[in-house]
């Protein structure tokens, strides 16, 4: 028999499996391998990307791969790893189908969760933060801040979906400074992350619980958004993305979703880098590229 129901229909266990992709994912390992070996094959290909400092402290940076011609399209990328891991040069390996594209390509830096004290709110400004420079700054390396483009994956797509969801007047930005999001294996509402074993090691609050929940402030998303999840994927993930995209379009935004049959949460992830995968052929086609 399971145990008492703690959120929805799940008990403990089921609600923190949920939330551990491992236990949908045993290939994990093998695929994060696979990631940051493609990218430093990419690096070898490439060279190193451009790097920039978007805040004071020292994790505050971002890798700007170059496209060839200036005036070109930005697209941002916020990477994932449970928001406690990963760093933006592991995503190097996506380069070459942007560049290919005609598109820079930008990756921030940020500190992991457990790097500040368990608190999303410190991520969730220096994502902030790394946008707003790249919107101020595009022209230093050739790019068009008008066309400027956010994905994210898993940890990352919450991150990227909090961007949706920001005022960014309050950032001294124009109201519209991205012209579109991919999310994909995200969390929009972070009532079960914060329910789930995940809490050990973010300090959740009411406050974060409510501000950082991108679901909670559909007032405020103005660019159309694409969310992804895979078939494979955990029953948490896959209705966080359902719930997410039900609530855009009973807003009225502009929103699509689709599921990539056959892909668990990372092989999902891995196809930022494909034109012909889900998620990079819905950036590709979200941006005109």
């Amino acid at each position: 028999m399971g145990g008492a129901k703690v959120f929805l229909d799940y008990d403990q266990k089921q609600l923190d499996d949920a939330y551990d992709q491992s236990v949908y994912a045993p290939n994990r390992d093998q695929l994060i391998a696979r990631g940051i070996r493609n990218s430093e094959l990419a690096r070898e290909r490439l060279g190193e990307p451009l790097h920039f400092s978007y805040g004071p402290d020292e994790i505050e940076q971002l890798d700007v791969y170059k496209a060839p011609r200036p005036g070109a399209p930005v697209h941002v990328y916020i990477h994932g790893g449970a928001w406690r891991s990963r760093r933006a040069a592991e995503y190097a390996f996506a380069a070459e189908m942007f560049l290919r594209a005609g598109v820079h390509f930008v990756v921030p830096d940020f500190a992991a969760v457990t790097e500040v004290g368990g608190s999303l709110l410190v991520m969730a400004a220096q994502v902030r933060s790394a946008l707003a420079w790249v919107h101020r700054h595009a022209s230093s390396f050739g790019g068009d801040a008008s066309r400027l483009y956010v994905s994210g994956t898993s940890s990352g797509a919450h991150l990227a979906g909090v961007l949706a969801a920001t005022d960014w007047s309050l950032e001294g930005l124009p109201p519209d400074p991205v012209q579109g999001y991919v999310l994909a294996n995200g969390m929009y509402d972070l009532r079960g992350p914060r329910l789930s074993k995940r809490s050990s090691y973010v300090s959740f609050t009411d406050e974060i619980e409510a501000e950082l929940s991108p679901q909670r402030h559909l007032e405020r998303i103005r660019a159309p958004i694409v969310l992804l999840y895979g078939s494979l994927e955990t029953p948490e993930f896959q209705r966080q993305s359902r719930d997410f995209a039900a609530a855009l379009r009973g807003a009225g935004k502009r929103v699509e979703l689709i599921l990539a049959e056959g892909y668990n949460h990372f092989e999902l992830a891995e196809t930022l880098g494909h034109p012909y995968g889900p998620v990079g052929r819905a950036i590709l086609s979200q941006m005109g590229s």
